[in-house]
């Protein structure tokens, strides 16, 4: 069997082995129906293959940062730190977040279109790097900056390069909402004096899109991007410009266990397209999420019922739109892969039947996969969605005030695998917390017993 199919099927099967012990060890049971988990050997061992294929390029400084909308979890962030990450925030919370998890200024970017007076200041005075989207960002920098502000500041154009397979994930198209888009009239020159005008502006930004992109697609943005700077630094004849950002947004293969492309693949893109961009003269920084984490994830969940209607199968599970909200809104971009188990965990074998495995939110379309041959699921069984290590479990939606899921991080060796809470399961009480309730009376207080509003304006 060649090396990649043997990795590829030991992941299934290390997968498989957690999915049992979470059963065995009630982490997954009728109490708790359902769950996410993370191979944090695999999170390292991408880690590792994210730096060597740079590390590739020996004259290339690259600081490799993870986009923390991915996986906006304390633990998760910690362990990415620990393998000499950065950390891409994209508002107040996650630069929270990126703080706890340990992640120290210099190694964290502040992106966003849409940052308040009070972020831009809390970052310039923290020393966090910092992209500006718009003309009217840089300009409010201009009120808020010190001259001894350590943040490195970058502007983010948009190189207008197009889409790819799915609109929503494509960020160069021509009226894209992220960055100045450079191909409008006037847009370049803007840029060019935005920088002539202000020594501190010292990088530029690009992030293409993600999933459904081609890596030539992503390229040819990243070209677009390196040749403003040499443009820029031509026209000020000096080297104003120091760094790019060149953003994230490698796409995932969910058709199988295969991890593609490499990001090895996608350097040798990169150098096909730019070859400039590795001579040295550039630091450069990443923001890859999804594809340091996907793969490295599944979510189990408990058949609470199966029924038939239409002459299809439909298992009812505790995973849904709450959880796989991308999938279940767009399930032709965003398909995921099933695994199905019995009820002690083990593989469930036998003859196949065409099924829906369906969720528990309380609208029709709530289904996670559509007619698929499975071998038959009961009450009881569980079911895995695969690749699901990023976005997935780590932010889920609150439809129906559905609690969210306990996560779970696991490490080891075959058959002695060892786990760690990651996130507990959220209580009733805390759902309760969250929707008002100390707060309750609030509304009706407005009202007099006789139901007339209280206050000036109701004795007027």
């Amino acid at each position: 069997m060649p090396a990649r199919d043997t990795v590829h099927a030991q992941r299934s099967a290390r997968f498989g082995e957690a999915l049992r012990l979470a059963v065995a060890e009630g982490m997954l049971g009728e109490t708790r129906p359902l769950a996410g988990f993370l191979d944090a050997d695999g999170v390292r061992t991408s880690v590792a293959s994210l730096r060597d294929a740079f590390d590739a390029e020996p004259r290339v400084r690259v600081l490799h940062t993870f986009a923390a909308k991915a996986a906006s979890l304390v633990p998760v962030l910690r362990l990415l730190a620990d393998c000499g990450m950065g950390c891409e925030v994209a508002g107040p919370g996650e630069l929270r977040l990126a703080f706890e998890a340990g992640f120290p200024p210099e190694r964290i970017v502040l992106d966003s279109p849409a940052k308040t007076r009070d972020e831009l200041r809390l970052a310039l005075a923290l020393g966090v790097a910092v992209n500006a989207d718009s003309f009217g960002e840089i300009r409010r920098i201009d009120g808020l900056r010190s001259p001894g502000s350590a943040s490195v500041l970058g502007l983010r154009v948009n190189p207008q390069v197009g889409g790819g397979s799915i609109g929503a994930m494509s960020t160069a198209t021509p009226t894209s909402k992220f960055g100045v888009a450079l191909r409008d009239p006037g847009a370049r020159e803007q840029v060019v004096r935005t920088f002539t005008e202000r020594p501190w502006l010292t990088r530029l930004h690009a992030h293409v899109g993600s999933q459904g992109c081609p890596l030539e697609l992503i390229a040819a943005g990243i070209a677009e991007t390196y040749a403003l700077a040499e443009e820029i630094n031509g026209a000020l004849g000096t080297r104003r410009i120091t760094g790019i950002d060149i953003g994230g947004g490698l796409p995932v293969n969910f058709d199988d266990d295969e991890t593609r492309p490499l990001f090895s693949e996608y350097v040798a893109a990169l150098r096909t397209a730019v070859p400039g961009l590795f001579d040295g003269r550039y630091d450069l920084v990443t923001e890859f999420g999804r594809s340091l984490l996907a793969k490295n994830g599944f979510i189990g969940a408990r058949v609470e019922y199966t029924k038939d209607a239409g002459g299809r199968r439909v298992a009812l599970t505790h995973a849904g739109a709450q959880i796989a909200t991308r999938t279940v809104l767009m399930p032709d971009a965003w398909p995921l892969r099933i695994g199905a188990f019995d009820a002690e965990g083990r593989p469930r074998n036998g003859p196949t039947m065409v099924q829906d495995i369906a969720g528990p939110c309380c609208f029709a379309g709530d289904v996670v996969a559509h007619a698929r041959e499975l071998p038959e699921l009961r009450e009881g069984d569980f079911v895995a969605l695969y690749d699901t290590g990023a976005y997935y479990f780590s932010t889920p939606w609150a439809y129906n005030s559905l609690p969210r899921p306990a996560v779970y991080g696991f490490a080891g060796e075959p058959g002695a695998l060892r786990f760690a809470p990651v996130r507990d399961a959220q209580s009733l009480e805390s759902v309760a917390a969250e929707s008002g309730l100390g707060h309750a009376e609030a509304l009706t207080a407005l009202f007099g017993p006789a139901g007339d509003l209280q206050g000036p304006a109701g004795n007027a």
